[in-house]
């Protein structure tokens, strides 16, 4: 065939001249008007702004200031976070923005898909993504994934004049097509436009805070109306009314699904550091909560360098060996790491190819037919167990491949046939000749990646049960998986194996086995989905287009940088330097994320319980409205303010607790309803024997004391405070905690202060009362939690932690 020559440049300039040119510009995310209007027009917001409004009318200015303060923090945090993290996720964007190589006055170039034009000529080989529509003008072949078009996961084999559609996938082979659909008209930009446009994804930790904060609306809005009524019926002072009003919308934690997006922002940042780029805000969540990671091994746990190790000729010479092997590697279109070792080592020039199967990691095996007059026949490179019904090996040579095998290299068998005959039967499936002579073995060495035994050591400190993958014979995968520092007796399995299993079987498989070879990217995508079904949250990391599925399948994808463009575009993580050992300290960030989050939400609803449930109680028997808007203001920021930053910053890595609300309730509800109870006393005492500003400063005193004493009981410093958390042995939360009562002491002793916060000054009895009924909840509260009191009154079935 005629060298394809292409479009001249001025051609191009005239087309793209015409506006038939691929550069049309996709939005890859939110605006900052957006990020500005989402963060600041909440429906909460709205409620509390509406209330500060309401105060400035009614001449009470610092209260209004105090009470949306805190909206006024979160919402520049939150809309400086997410600005860097759209700054960061454009970047990652770009990064992973495919190239296609066009053909332009007979030369190749490697462009940016923006700058293809209607009629280029474009070449696709393995792991390419088809950016343009188009048709195959030249003779190759090209077997494509077409499953992001129509959802189906079988490869599509496609010829001279049959039509490519962009947004699918080159699985194997080559061949030059023209582009015949570009810009809006190319399915391509609109799948780009819908993958990388920003999505909104709601995790299973964020869908669990929302229902919390859904149901803490309707608390509110309940007791809205409850303060409406009892306001008419009483006759309240309207600036009264409305101070209540915005006390009770202050129980609604309106900042803490913006912490949770902040922190995650933060923890991608973080994992950048490390060269892991999150591309989707839930793989963070993903990484906490990964209990099987799935490595493929070419590429993770071998370093994707591939070098012939040695061959062993059959009844012919290593000199002809060598010859004919080389030739196949040299004429062969579809290119692969394998054929480039063979190359590298057996130099020789290309022969003219009458036909071609490229190789396919589902057949794991490759056929040329040469027809020549000095080079006649059909060559086939493959695995020996795909090939073994067609190639016969006696028992010498069949223990030679599992000697091979064993000691960590991976075997192929170089075949023949002397005869031509179509490599495609009629309906354009690939066939071989019934027989095929042996004419040698090739093995092929791994190179093991560096610190990879480190990293798969930390991979199960971290409680990560590991998985490795492979096309490759399960003995060689095997074999360098103990030189990774596996056990020696790890359970290994082939792919035909699990091909005579039921479903059931398989999924048991799955989950005992280690070890998985000869698995086909079917198979991949069939294990990741049984771990998934017996319960397990399963991660899978890859980096060639074999194991798009597969990650596709996984609660999470992670791909290396180097890999195909195919697995970088569906993964929801890239490892940048290409070692999985930068995704260990991700998974620990990831862990330390979702346990400072929970630490913090157990503080949040702790302190939204006992509050709600106090001012209902106090307004059921009459007495006066128990706080004002300062005071709550002051409570909010030394308890549940200040101390999570410092919590999540400081949160421990390991694997979370699984179901949020249950694993929280153990901690909530005895803490929510003894600190009820203290304070109730204590508010109830000092109003009925002192005034209504006595009992209010009282209140507030031994509501700080209890919620700054909540800190260490959830990260427990030492074994003493051990009872509704796990011992951490952290002292960080409880003197930051002991800070914000030197703070707290130091307002109560600045008569400004305390005036601006509407507190008095007690008795120093009073505040030796208060300090001892504060100590006796401390000990009474641990009692319960250890004895696990509540949990046993609700049902709630959670082990008790360790003492």
């Amino acid at each position: 065939m005629t060298q394809i020559q292409g479009l001249s440049q001025e051609e191009v300039r005239l087309r793209r001249a015409k506006g038939q040119g691929n550069n049309i510009q996709l939005k890859t995310g939110r605006s900052y008007l957006d990020i500005l209007r989402q963060n600041v027009f909440t429906f909460i917001n709205n409620v509390l702004f509406s209330i500060g409004i309401a105060l400035i009318i009614l001449k009470r200015p610092g209260d209004a200031i105090v009470s949306v303060a805190v909206v006024f923090l979160n919402t520049i945090v939150g809309v400086i976070q997410e600005s860097r993290s759209k700054q960061k996720l454009d970047r990652i964007s770009l990064l992973t923005r495919p190239k296609v190589t066009i053909i332009r006055e007979g030369k190749k170039e490697i462009v940016d898909p923006s700058e293809v034009v209607l009629g280029d000529i474009i070449q696709a080989q393995a792991g390419d993504q088809i950016v343009v529509d188009g048709s195959i003008v030249d003779d190759g072949k090209v077997d494509v994934d077409e499953s992001l078009l129509t959802g189906e996961s079988d490869l599509i084999p496609k010829k001279q004049g049959d039509r490519l559609l962009s947004g699918s996938v080159v699985i194997s082979g080559s061949a030059c097509y023209e582009a015949e659909k570009v810009g809006l008209e190319s399915f391509a930009n609109k799948l780009t436009a819908t993958a990388k446009a920003y999505r909104q994804v709601i995790t299973p930790l964020q869908q669990e805070i929302n229902l919390v904060i859904r149901l803490l609306l309707m608390l509110v809005s309940y007791m809205w109306i409850l303060i409406a009524i009892y306001s008419v019926i009483q006759s309240v002072d309207l600036v009264e009314s409305v101070k209540m009003a915005a006390i009770i919308g202050g129980l609604i934690p309106n900042g803490l699904f913006l912490m949770l997006t902040t922190t995650y922002a933060i923890g991608a940042v973080r994992m950048s550091r490390t060269g892991a780029l999150v591309q989707q805000m839930n793989a963070i969540e993903s990484l906490s909560n990964v209990n099987i990671l799935c490595l493929d091994k070419t590429g993770t746990l071998t370093a994707n360098r591939l070098a012939l190790n040695n061959i062993y000729p059959i009844d012919i010479s290593e000199e002809s060996l060598r010859e004919q092997i080389g030739i196949y590697a040299a004429s062969t279109k579809a290119g692969n790491r394998t054929n480039e070792a063979i190359a590298n080592d057996c130099p020789q020039s290309a022969k003219t190819v009458a036909e071609e199967i490229p190789f396919s990691s589902d057949r794991k095996w490759s056929a040329l037919a040469f027809n020549l007059p000095d080079y006649q026949g059909i060559y086939v490179l493959g695995a020996p167990e795909m090939l073994q019904e067609k190639v016969s090996l006696n028992t010498e040579w069949q223990e030679r491949i599992k000697d091979l095998t064993d000691c960590g290299l991976r075997v192929l068998v170089f075949a023949y046939h002397k005869d031509i005959q179509p490599l495609y039967n009629t309906a354009g499936k690939p066939q071989l000749p019934t027989t095929l002579q042996p004419i040698g073995l090739i093995s092929i060495r791994d190179e093991l990646r560096e610190q990879a035994a480190e990293t798969l050591h930390g991979f199960r400190q971290a409680g990560l049960d590991i998985k490795i993958i492979s096309g490759d014979n399960p003995n060689t995968v095997a074999a360098l998986a103990k030189q990774a520092g596996f056990e020696p007796n790890i359970m290994a399995i082939s792919g035909q194996e699990l091909a005579q299993m039921d479903n059931e079987q398989f999924a048991i498989t799955a989950e005992k086995t280690t070890i998985f070879g000869r698995i086909t990217p079917q198979q991949k995508e069939q294990l990741v989905a049984a771990l998934r079904s017996r319960g397990n949250y399963v991660a899978m990391i890859g980096d060639g287009v074999n194991d798009v599925m597969s990650l596709k399948k996984a609660n999470l994808g992670i791909a290396m940088q180097s890999g195909s463009a195919a697995t970088r575009n569906v993964a929801d993580m890239v490892l940048l330097n290409d070692s999985f050992a930068a995704l260990l300290p991700a998974v620990q960030e990831g862990q330390k994320i979702i346990n400072g989050i929970q630490d913090v939400l157990k503080l949040f609803l702790t302190r939204i319980l006992y509050v709600s449930l106090l001012i209902n109680s106090t307004n059921f028997i009459g007495v006066d409205f128990p706080v004002s808007v300062k005071q709550n203001s002051l409570l909010l920021m030394l308890t549940v303010g200040i101390p999570p930053l410092g919590m999540i910053t400081w949160a421990r890595s390991g694997l979370a607790s699984r179901g949020l609300i249950r694993s929280v309730m153990h901690f909530v509800i005895p803490a929510a309803i003894t600190i009820l109870i203290v304070t109730k006393i204590v508010y109830l005492v000092y109003w009925n024997y002192k005034d209504i500003a006595i009992a209010q400063t009282a209140l507030n005193i031994t509501a700080v004391l209890c919620g700054l004493l909540l800190i260490s009981f959830v990260e427990p410093p030492i074994k003493a405070f051990v009872g509704g958390d796990a011992f951490s042995g952290d002292w960080r939360p409880s003197i930051l905690a002991f800070f914000m009562l030197v703070i707290y002491v130091f307002i109560l002793a600045t008569p400004e202060l305390r005036n601006f916060f509407e507190l008095v000054a007690l008795q120093p009895k009073d505040y030796l009362i208060i300090t001892g009924l504060v100590t006796t909840w401390a000990f009474s509260l641990r009692f319960i939690w250890r004895q696990r009191l509540f949990d046993r009154l609700l049902g709630i079935d959670l082990q008790v932690p360790h003492q």
